[in-house]
Parts: C-alpha cells; sequence; structure tokens
C-alpha cells in the first residue's frame, strides 16, 4: 500500500501556502510511492499533487475556554472517504527535515502512534501534530466525545491527553530523537538564546512547533506573530522598561534569534532531491 499522509485545514488561520509547503517537504524527504491529502473546507489555491478532501462534520458546537485543538476530533470519524489502512497525520505547521519512511514501517500498521509530549516528563502523555493511526480505530473517542464536548474538554484540556489515555489499545511514542519541539529542543535555554541561534537536532526528521511560535516567527526571531523581532540588547531592555506581555523572567526566557535552517526546509520548492534515504545522517540542513 502507498505511503499515506494527512492534514487538516479548517478556517483562515493558516492560507493554502502552508498546505503547499507541507507537501513540498513531504515529497523532498519521502520514497515514492505516497499519497498526501487534507481534509478542507477550502481547496483553493492548493495545489494539485495535494487530494483535497471534504471537511468531516464536527457534530456538535465546538468547547469554549480550552487550549486543545478539538477541530482534530474530526480524524476520528470511522471513515474518511478514499482512506483506509494507516494513515500519518501532520499539523500544518511542522517542518519535515529529514526521511519519514520509517514512519510508515515503524511498529504494527495496526498501532495508534505518537510524538512525545517534552512539556509534561512526569505524564505519559503524547503530542498530536504527529501521528499514525489506522483510520476508523479512533472512532470510540469520537462517539465518547460527542456526548459531552465541553465536559471532555474541560476534564482533559487538550484533544491529544485524551487521545494518549482513551486510545482503543493504547497508543505507541516514536522513537525518541524522531521529533523536535522547537521550543524545547532547538532554542537554548536562557540565557543562551540570546547569544546562540536556534539548532536542528542531529536525529530529527520532523520540527513541530506547539502554540503560537510557527515557522515564519522562527525564521524572523519572534515568539510569535505579534511580537517583535528584536536584536538581544533591544529585547532585554524592552523587558526592563515594562514593555513586555508577561512577568520579566518570562520575557527573557521568551526569545529566539532567527533560524535560517528553517527557511531551507519550509518552502514549496523540489529541493535537490527527491528523498533522502531512510537512516542517512547526512540529511539535509543548513
Amino acid at each position: 500500500m502507498d505511503k499515506q499522509f494527512l492534514t487538516i485545514r479548517w478556517g483562515t488561520k493558516y492560507g493554502p501556502e502552508y498546505v503547499n509547503r507541507l507537501y513540498a517537504m513531504v515529497a523532498r524527504h519521502t520514497t515514492p510511492p505516497f499519497r498526501f491529502y487534507c481534509l478542507t473546507d477550502d481547496p483553493g489555491h492548493i495545489r494539485p499533487e495535494v487530494t483535497c478532501l471534504p471537511l468531516p462534520e464536527l457534530g456538535c458546537e465546538l468547547p469554549r475556554n480550552t487550549y486543545g485543538i478539538w477541530g482534530k476530533s474530526r480524524l476520528w470519524h470511522r471513515e474518511l472517504p478514499g482512506l483506509r489502512g494507516p494513515v500519518l497525520f501532520l499539523d500544518l505547521d511542522v517542518v519535515v527535515v529529514g526521511s519519514m519512511d520509517a514512519f510508515f514501517t515503524y511498529g504494527d500498521p495496526n498501532d495508534v502512534i505518537l510524538a512525545r509530549n517534552p512539556n509534561t516528563p512526569f505524564e505519559r502523555l503524547g503530542q498530536t501534530s504527529i501521528f499514525r493511526y489506522p483510520v476508523g480505530k479512533l472512532a470510540p473517542l469520537r462517539e465518547r466525545f460527542l456526548q459531552d464536548p465541553q465536559g471532555i474538554a474541560d476534564r482533559y484540556r487538550f484533544e491529544q491527553r485524551f487521545v494518549t489515555r482513551h486510545a482503543p489499545g493504547g497508543v505507541r511514542f516514536w522513537p525518541r530523537g524522531w521529533v523536535a519541539h522547537f521550543k524545547m529542543h532547538c532554542i537554548p535555554p536562557f540565557p543562551l538564546n540570546y547569544w546562540l541561534a536556534p539548532r536542528l537536532p542531529r536525529q530529527a526528521r520532523v520540527v513541530i512547533f506547539p502554540g503560537p511560535l510557527n515557522p515564519p516567527d522562527a525564521i524572523a526571531g519572534r515568539w510569535h506573530a505579534a511580537a517583535p523581532a528584536l536584536p538581544p540588547l533591544a529585547h532585554i531592555r524592552a523587558g526592563l522598561r515594562g514593555e513586555r506581555e508577561a512577568g520579566l523572567l518570562r520575557h527573557l526566557r521568551h526569545y529566539n534569534r532567527p533560524a535560517a535552517w528553517v527557511a531551507d526546509h519550509w518552502h514549496d520548492g523540489a529541493g535537490d532531491a527527491s528523498h533522502v534515504p531512510d537512516g542517512d545522517a547526512a540529511h539535509k540542513r543548513s
């Protein structure tokens, strides 16, 4: 069976360029054959290599006052048009930096495999920025969620916690090092974040961007889209003057220099090669 990639896009937060760049990164780092699908409410301006599928019904009102992206519960439908078997889901804002082949051979095809959440070292919590699952296997989660959407969101806060704890048969995690969390694994700790640019971990295949800091922000050297991209000393002075969104220590920790290597990967061009061989430690990076 072809490798199957899946992403989802609704609303206006992410433009079609996110889908197009994600496809291009996958194509540069995956051995054919593969297929790339996007569940979306607007297929306009998405490149023809991407198979756009109608956005599944949510089936309820979205929960309020929650950090979780509960709209991703659409992925839990028992059937998705044209899809069967294992699919590898990718958030729109991930950056692919190495071979994707092993994400399809690791574990059993019937496994639910998530990225490990490094924010909670004392909790066995997965991250759904990149996860593989057989279409339909998470249908029991959807049925349970629809019984009390707001109550489930209030109890679990993040949809990935709900998946981690209640996926039928339990969940597995990708091998350590395959998935890098940009804020936690790439940005040097304070105070080194002021003097050293974010680094790309050697074993990383995918870099995820949970929270407000997305690839364009990493490239510009800012914490989120509304934050100014300041030189180190200017950012420190702004914090000392009270020109900050939070306490001084948090302001100082929330700083990152521009990451040029993100721009090297996050684009919709063909690149130098159609894919990078699995296990190649010399996969593309600056």
